[in-house]
This record gives structure tokens, C-alpha cells and sequence, in this order.
């Protein structure tokens, strides 16, 4: 029979679970950065010994990060010991004191925890974070999301791989394999008692849950609890593969979030609907329920210009022939003067602005990200009601607020849409249009403005 950490290694091999990721990611070392969450107990023990063993064959930079949340007394020596164990490795450790206190809630734990874990991810660079979820885990997550009336999506349980690089490379292997496996390598490990504390539901679905399935159905009962995840896996992949075969749909994912053809959604029964934006959305890391999902496909039949609130910082609008559903718009930047230098750079909002001196050419055209300027002052902030300005090769002026309507620019996006302008002049609406306002000659002496949407829009 083969060793665990060989089937290990076979597992993480064959799966790809840890595809480099190109640039990002890269850490100080030689290797692609991978963080470890390490809390101390047998599983976590189990991963940062494995994990050790095959990241020279994965091209991974191990850094250990343990979460001391504060909750337990003595959790203090519980970091030490794994700050230890991390140095016989001779891998970099990070801890974190929580200091989250005895009343803390098992969610209020575990939001704080990861909150860290991904800041720890993100100071260092790593393109991964791995942690130390199991087979046993899975069934856990998979009978309280039955419980709690998941959508068949939910009840895939956990993905081997998720968005942000977090990856769970132990769930094809049970609870009782790793913990031999941290007893046989004499690995320090600590029994943590909230693990069987049943007021935790978690917890109490591992104490006592399981145990009387097991007791009435035998043990096959976990192995069927799994096979309703391994269903509602395919089941899930099926509608992520639909989203590719329906062209009429146009899926498109920038900034953050996605947007629809809303003629194409319209026309689909509410069911096929709902579960085409389930789809959408979690490719954007966006959990949809059957009423919100519903309320986005009646927003896909309305009028242009309606919006729907999703919550936790998510909004949806039908904007012209598209259904936007993005992160809620960033609050209206203040107004930035341009600094005199010849050259530089500057962020506003999700725009960046960057200029440098050039010869004005033939031609300046009216719409696009690029434009000339004389030399002078300058200043880009954000329009505001009541903007005017005389387009370039037009008639009579106009209200920048059409301007962006006309060029299609969603709602929500237009608060913080920035101008450039020169004293009370609005010389340009950045990708929407130019003013007549100082246009250079050609081949005079000029400022380059480019400005480059950074959200992917």
C-alpha cells in the first residue's frame, strides 16, 4: 500500500491544484509563494509536513502564517510551538495575535482568521494560500449547507482550488490518515477542545451528527454524503460550461464583475435564468440567491437605468442592452490638480492619467483616451451637474451628462467619470469626447494626456 505522502504527491501532481501563476506571486525566494495556514492541530501539522516534502518538486516558497486568535487560554504557547516547528523546517513563520476574547462566535472566528491569512498572502506576495480542510471537513460543510437549504451549487462543498489562490490540497484524505501520519512523524499536536464543543454547529455536527448517521446508516453514509457533492460538482461545472455555449449571452468579466447581453437573459425561462446568473456570478467570487436572482432577471427585462442592490457591497443595473452586476461604486474622488513637472502619473479613481510632452500631431480626434493640450496648468476631477462644453468639429454646447449617456457609460459608473480641465474650461471627458477648447496646431509643442481604465472597464 502506498505512503500518504505519496499519494500526496500523486494528488498534487495529477491536479494541478498549484499551476504557477505566472508573475504574481513570485516570493523573495526562487520559488512561486505559497502561505500555509497552520493552526496547530493534527490536519494543519499533516499539511506543513507534506506540503514540505514535495514544494521543491512544486516550485513553491513555503511561509507558515498561524492565526492566534486569543480565544483559548494558552493559545500563546500553541503559536510558539508551531513558530518552532516552522524553524525546524526552516521555513518563515508568521503569527498573528486575534486578540478576539472568549465570547467570540465560530463565524466571527473564522471571518477574522481569513481576513488575516489573506493579509499575510498579500504582504508576502504569494500567489497561494493552502489550508488544511479535509475529506471529513467536506462532509461537515456539505450536511450544513442541507441543512441551512443550500442551492444544488452550495452542496458541491468546497472546491479543491478557489478564487485568490486559496487552495485545499487535503481533500481526498480523511481525518484518521493525517492524524497517524502527524503521530508517526512525532509532529507536536495541539487538541483544540472547540473542536468538540457542540455548541459550535460545526462542531456539532462533527460530534454528534455524523456519529448517529454512522449509527443508524453505517459508515457508507459519509461516502454518499460526498457522492451528493461529486452530483452537485457536475452539476455545477455543467452551468459554468453553458455560459460558454450561449453566445447570444456575451459574458464579459472586468473590474471585478460581469455583465450580460440583457435581450439574450430576457428571453430564457426565470429557472434557466436564475441559474445562468448563479453561474456568472461565481466566477466573480459573488454568491446569488434564488430571490436576488430573480430580481436580476425581471432587471434584465426592464428599462435601462434601473439598479437593484445585492448587498455586501454588490450592485446590479441594466445599463442600455447589457445587465452590469459589480462591486458597488467607489465614492466620488476629490478633485486632483496635475503636478507641473513635464512628465508623471496619477491615480484617479479606477483611472490612471499619465503625461508627457509631444508634438502635437495633424489630427486630434474627438472621442478616445488620448488627447493633446498646450502647455499650462491643468487639473482633473471629477464632473459634476451642470458641466458643459463645445465638442470638437460640433455645434453648440453640451451637457457632459448626455455626453456619457450617449456614449454608453453605465450609471454607476458615472460619479466619479473625471474631466480634464484648464480654469473654469472642461477641455476633455476622458473616452467620451473632446472639447473644441485648446486644440494645439500641428507640430507645435503640446502635453500628451493618456488616461487607462486600471478596474479592467
Amino acid at each position: 500500500m502506498s505512503t500518504l505522502i505519496e499519494r500526496f504527491r500523486a494528488h498534487v501532481m495529477g491536479s494541478g491544484l498549484f499551476r504557477d501563476g505566472g508573475d504574481q506571486g513570485r516570493g523573495t525566494g526562487d520559488g512561486l509563494a505559497c502561505v500555509l495556514a497552520v493552526s496547530g492541530g493534527a490536519d494543519s501539522l499533516a499539511l506543513l509536513d507534506l506540503m514540505h516534502a514535495v514544494a521543491p518538486e512544486l516550485g513553491l516558497a513555503l511561509v507558515v502564517a498561524h492565526a492566534d486568535h486569543g480565544i483559548q487560554p494558552g493559545s500563546g504557547a500553541v503559536a510558539a510551538t508551531v513558530e518552532a516547528l516552522a524553524g525546524r523546517y526552516g521555513l518563515p513563520c508568521v503569527v498573528g495575535p486575534l486578540g478576539l476574547g472568549t465570547g467570540t462566535t465560530e463565524t466571527a472566528a473564522r471571518r477574522a482568521r481569513y481576513a488575516w491569512l489573506r493579509e499575510v498572502q498579500r504582504c508576502r506576495g504569494a500567489r497561494f494560500l493552502a489550508t488544511a480542510h479535509h475529506q471529513d471537513d467536506q462532509v461537515e460543510t456539505i450536511l450544513l449547507r442541507v441543512l441551512r437549504g443550500s442551492a444544488p451549487a452550495g452542496l458541491a462543498g468546497m472546491r479543491p482550488r478557489a478564487a485568490g489562490g486559496l487552495v485545499r490540497p487535503l481533500l481526498p484524505f480523511d481525518r484518521v490518515e493525517l492524524a497517524r501520519h502527524a503521530a508517526a512523524r512525532d509532529l507536536p499536536v495541539h487538541d483544540d477542545p472547540a473542536n468538540r464543543d457542540p455548541r459550535h454547529l460545526r462542531s456539532w455536527v462533527r460530534a454528534v451528527l455524523v456519529p448517529l448517521l454512522v449509527e443508524r446508516l453505517g459508515h457508507r453514509v459519509t461516502d454518499d454524503v460526498l457522492r451528493l457533492g461529486v452530483h452537485a460538482a457536475r452539476d455545477r461545472r455543467a452551468w459554468d460550461a453553458v455560459l460558454q455555449l450561449l453566445p447570444g449571452l456575451d459574458l464579459r468579466t472586468s473590474g471585478g464583475g460581469f455583465d450580460v447581453a440583457r435581450g439574450a437573459l430576457g428571453r430564457y425561462d426565470d429557472a434557466v435564468g436564475v441559474e445562468l446568473l448563479r453561474a456568472a456570478s461565481r466566477r466573480v467570487g459573488l454568491v446569488l440567491g434564488l430571490r436576488r436572482g430573480l430580481a436580476l432577471v425581471a432587471l434584465a427585462r426592464g428599462q435601462s437605468g434601473h439598479r437593484v442592490e445585492l448587498g455586501g457591497g454588490w450592485v446590479a443595473e441594466s445599463a442600455f442592452d447589457r445587465l452590469v452586476v459589480a462591486p458597488a461604486a467607489a465614492p466620488r474622488p476629490a478633485a486632483v490638480a496635475a503636478p507641473t513637472g513635464p512628465r508623471g502619473a496619477l491615480r484617479f479613481g479606477p483611472f490612471r492619467v499619465e503625461w508627457c510632452p509631444e508634438t502635437a500631431p495633424a489630427r486630434v480626434v474627438r472621442d478616445g483616451w488620448r488627447t493633446w493640450i498646450p502647455p499650462g496648468e491643468w487639473t482633473v476631477r471629477a464632473w459634476v451637474p451642470g458641466d458643459r462644453l463645445a465638442p470638437l468639429a460640433g455645434a453648440g454646447r453640451r451637457a457632459v451628462r448626455r455626453l456619457l449617456a450617449e456614449a454608453r457609460v453605465p450609471r454607476r459608473e458615472r460619479t466619479g467619470w473625471p474631466v480634464v480641465t484648464r480654469g473654469e474650461t472642461i477641455l476633455w471627458v476622458p473616452g467620451v469626447c473632446r472639447s473644441d477648447a485648446a486644440v494645439p496646431e500641428a507640430g507645435t509643442e503640446t502635453v500628451r494626456l493618456d488616461v487607462f481604465r486600471e478596474d479592467g472597464g
